[in-house]
């Protein structure tokens, strides 16, 4: 008597949908989503902080100069002027006039007082490296962010020291050239396109994962 042929069995360990990697991929996208939401909601905070820049510069009264850092945003561009007791360093910077003229910016660390931080004066944009002879005094100008900003890594290891703002002399020193002023328009916003990157990433996490484990399902 022919013993019947036990029939085959399925393997079905290599069609059986991976959970964990798809578990770690959601969650990934999950992360990728939120992140992009994230920088949709920094733009239109960034946006409502440039028009109050707009409305700041617009503003011809003069405000009382900040003491010490951080300058609020509702100071920023907007009209001071500060007493200049003696120039401690200069630090000199690219910049550019008014003209649009490319040149060396002279940012003068003032001494406003026996104590405080002191004040950055932007007094004019020059040829070369030479610092100009200027001893101090009364200057007028814009309140702007200034150029000792706190790095991405500071941030983020908690170790940012908080950033003193800069005034940029309406009338420069003898010998040099008025620096430009920046704007609010000059504030960076590239928040919606750091948005759309992550929601790119996102999608195209989903799908390189669809097509791999369709690959596996059909081996």
């Amino acid at each position: 008597m022919t013993e019947p042929v036990p029939s085959a069995v399925p393997r079905s360990s290599g069609r059986r949908w991976p959970l964990i990697p798809t578990i770690f991929v959601l969650c990934a996208v999950a992360v990728m989503i939120a992140l992009g939401v994230w920088q949709l909601q920094r733009k239109a905070e960034k946006e409502t902080l440039i028009a109050l820049y707009e409305r700041n510069r617009a503003m011809s009264a003069l405000v009382t100069y900040p003491e010490l850092p951080p300058v609020p945003d509702a100071m920023l561009f907007r009209k001071s002027s500060v007493v200049c007791l003696e120039v401690v360093r200069w630090d000199q910077r690219g910049g550019t006039d008014r003209m649009g003229k490319s040149g060396i910016r002279m940012v003068a660390d003032c001494r406003t007082g026996a104590e405080g931080p002191g004040v950055l004066v932007d007094v004019g944009i020059a040829d070369d490296f030479t610092p100009p002879k200027w001893a101090g005094g009364t200057v007028q100008g814009t309140i702007v962010p200034g150029p000792e900003q706190p790095t991405v890594v500071e941030r983020l290891i908690g170790r940012a020291v908080p950033a003193r703002a800069m005034l940029v002399a309406d009338a420069p020193v003898a010998g040099l050239r008025a620096s430009e002023v920046p704007s609010g328009a000059d504030v960076p916003n590239n928040h919606l396109a750091y948005a759309v990157q992550w929601f790119i990433f996102a999608a195209a996490a989903l799908i390189i994962y669809a097509l791999a484990v369709r690959r596996r399902l059909q081996r």
